[in-house]
C-alpha cells in the first residue's frame, strides 16, 4: 500500500515522501493517526503542486538571507561594556546585545541566529557567525571595548 506521509516518521520517511507500508500499519496506524494518506492519483498531484510552491518559497526565503549576508559581510559593530584594568569584561557580551547594536546599525538579525559558542568575556576585537538559512551565513566583526 502507498502512502503520502503528512509529517517526519522515525524509519519510514519525511513528510511529502511516498512509501510503501504494510496494508495494516497503513490502515490502523498511519492513516487514523493523521501521519499519512492513501496515495490516490489526486493526491499525488496535490504533493506535486505543494512540492512546486515550497520550493519557490524557499528559494525566496534563499534569495533574501543571500542578500543580506552580503551586506553584512565585513560590518564592524562596535560594543561598549564595563571591564577591568586586565581586559576582562565584568559580565558578558551577548547575542541579544549584538542583534541591537546590529538593529541600531539597519541590520534586522534575529539573536537565534548569531552562532556565538560562548558569550564574549574579553575586550578586542571577535569574529562572529551569523547563520541567516542553513545554506547561507555570514560574518560579521565585533569589537568590545571598555566604557
Amino acid at each position: 500500500m502507498q502512502v503520502i506521509l503528512k509529517e517526519d516518521i522515525l524509519n519510514l520517511g519525511f513528510k511529502g515522501d511516498v512509501v510503501n507500508v504494510k496494508k495494516g500499519y497503513g490502515r490502523n496506524y498511519l492513516i487514523p493517526q493523521g501521519k499519512a494518506v492513501i496515495a490516490s492519483e489526486s493526491a499525488l498531484k496535490m504533493l506535486a503542486e505543494d512540492n512546486r510552491q515550497r520550493a519557490h518559497k524557499l528559494a525566496k526565503i534563499k534569495a533574501d538571507a543571500e542578500a543580506l549576508a552580503a551586506s553584512l559581510n565585513g560590518v564592524s559593530i562596535s560594543i561598549a561594556t564595563k571591564a577591568s584594568e586586565s581586559g576582562k569584561v565584568f559580565g558578558s557580551v551577548t547575542s541579544v546585545q549584538i542583534a541591537d547594536t546590529l538593529a541600531e546599525k539597519g541590520f534586522t538579525v534575529d539573536r537565534r541566529l548569531i552562532a556565538l559558542k560562548e558569550p564574549l568575556k574579553e575586550l578586542g576585537a571577535h569574529k562572529v557567525v551569523i547563520k541567516l538559512h542553513k545554506e547561507v551565513s555570514a560574518e560579521v566583526e565585533v569589537v568590545v571595548v571598555a566604557e
